[in-house]
């Protein structure tokens, strides 16, 4: 608190000018950081431990990672103000009286407002309930309402093909933090495809285990975007012994397409390098689209450990097997983001993310890098694109997939695309090996 001049008559705090601390915190004397009487440590201090406390005294055991968070916070006049204008304090002070379990289960019976879901969300970053994955866990309710539309022996087989197949795939990206919001829309797609697929065959008189190929090829001539989209319900019926001789309708596979000049891309590189009026988040995701082919929704899953600050000044990052050594002024921005990344929540501690989101725990939504890269100019497709045929043509295929995080095939129909394949490579190392 300034409220005081020293010799000079410069704006100074009591201890700096010798007065008497009267403006200070009655609690721990400190000048800075007030909030009415007290400083703002001292006043959430005391509001944490009113809103945490057990009957018997003493913060409840289960939320002690919940006080941590909070009153260690950087910013805290911004927690009490949540403190103020949240209901999810209210929730957290009937969890510490124990007048509601502390479990998914309390928050499955509240309204799913964004209050709820952010205590949620904050409770399950410290780890003081399992881990979950909101849209994930809506999946399982929604597909009993579309097991409900089919007759009983159809939606057996579906419920099986969802939870060994579909939902177990989901599960593992998910366990590997590779789960995305499209990959749950595409998995539910799938489903009302093999429902719809189901409700046929019962109109039809059919039973899947007698399907014939003159029968699916008939389905494939009513509805050939439904035929290809079952060719993952298909290949299960074959693994699991249901259909042993359909051959599902093939895919016509799309190459890759370019539709962004490279003078294009370089022009979009040298706006996001310099233009200051967008956020820095998205300069550099953009940057690792543009550059390295890298998607977005991969760039906001990317974690600070990816991240390598060396003494010499010098950045790396690593998408998926080596480190690649970082330009300037692109690793300039890079480790002033690292400086400055922005907090997740008003109890925000160490986050993994090297782009944190507004949700506790949780990486910068894709949407939200996407949208500023398009109010640019930028298509992050596109951007993606023009760099991945660049790259492809100027380096070995098996390089280009390590360096980049790619599956072997997809490197294979960039380098085709750009005149380039496995033989050369091939040839080359065997010219090196030579001599």
């Amino acid at each position: 608190m300034l409220a005081f001049y020293d010799a000079q008559r410069r704006p100074a705090c009591a201890t700096c000018t010798g007065n008497d601390p009267v403006y200070a915190c009655v609690d721990c004397g400190r000048e800075d950081s007030p909030f009415g009487r007290q400083c703002g440590p001292c006043a959430l201090n005391q509001k944490a431990t009113a809103l945490l406390s057990a009957p018997g005294g003493g913060i409840h055991p289960q939320l002690q990672p919940v006080y941590d968070a909070l009153t260690s916070g950087p910013r805290p006049q911004s927690t009490l103000y949540w403190f103020t204008r949240s209901t999810g304090p209210a929730v957290l002070a009937a969890m510490a009286r124990g007048e509601v379990e502390i479990s998914h289960a309390t928050f499955e019976a509240m309204p799913a407002n964004k209050p709820n879901n952010y205590l949620r969300d904050l409770l399950t970053a410290l780890g003081v309930l399992p881990p979950f994955h909101a849209d994930l866990e809506r999946v399982t309710p929604w597909l009993h309402q579309v097991l409900d539309t089919l007759p009983p022996q159809q939606a057996e087989v579906l419920n099986r093909f969802a939870r060994w197949q579909v939902l177990r795939r989901l599960r593992r990206a998910e366990q590997h933090g590779r789960l995305t919001h499209g990959a749950i829309s595409a998995a539910r797609a799938t489903l009302v495809v093999t429902a719809r697929f189901m409700n046929w065959l019962t109109e039809n008189g059919l039973d899947l285990t007698d399907l014939s190929q003159h029968d699916l090829d008939r389905y494939a001539e009513q509805h050939r975007a439904r035929a290809v989209a079952l060719r993952p319900f298909l290949a299960w019926c074959l693994r699991t012994g249901l259909q042993t001789e359909l051959s599902p309708v093939h895919r016509a596979e799309a190459q890759p397409a370019v539709s962004l000049a490279d003078e294009d891309r370089w022009a979009h590189v040298h706006l996001l390098l310099h233009d200051d009026t967008t956020r820095l988040y998205a300069r550099i995701a953009g940057l690792f689209v543009l550059l390295y082919a890298q998607p977005v929704a991969r760039v906001c899953r990317m974690r600070t450990d990816q991240i390598t600050l060396h003494d010499d000044g010098v950045v790396t990052a690593t998408f998926d097997t080596f480190d690649i050594e970082l330009p300037d002024p692109l690793g300039h921005l890079v480790r002033t983001h690292l400086a400055r990344r922005g907090q997740a929540s008003y109890a925000s501690g160490t986050d993994v993310w090297l782009f944190p989101g507004g949700i506790p725990g949780k990486h910068l939504a894709t949407e939200n890098v996407r949208s500023q890269l398009v109010a640019r100019g930028i298509q992050p497709l596109a951007a993606r694109n023009a760099a991945m045929f660049q790259l492809a043509a100027t380096m070995p295929t098996p390089i280009l997939a390590e360096v980049l995080g790619l599956a072997p095939n997809t490197a294979s129909r960039w380098a085709a695309l750009a005149s380039r394949g496995w033989s050369a490579y091939t040839a080359q190392r065997d010219a090196h090996l030579r001599r």
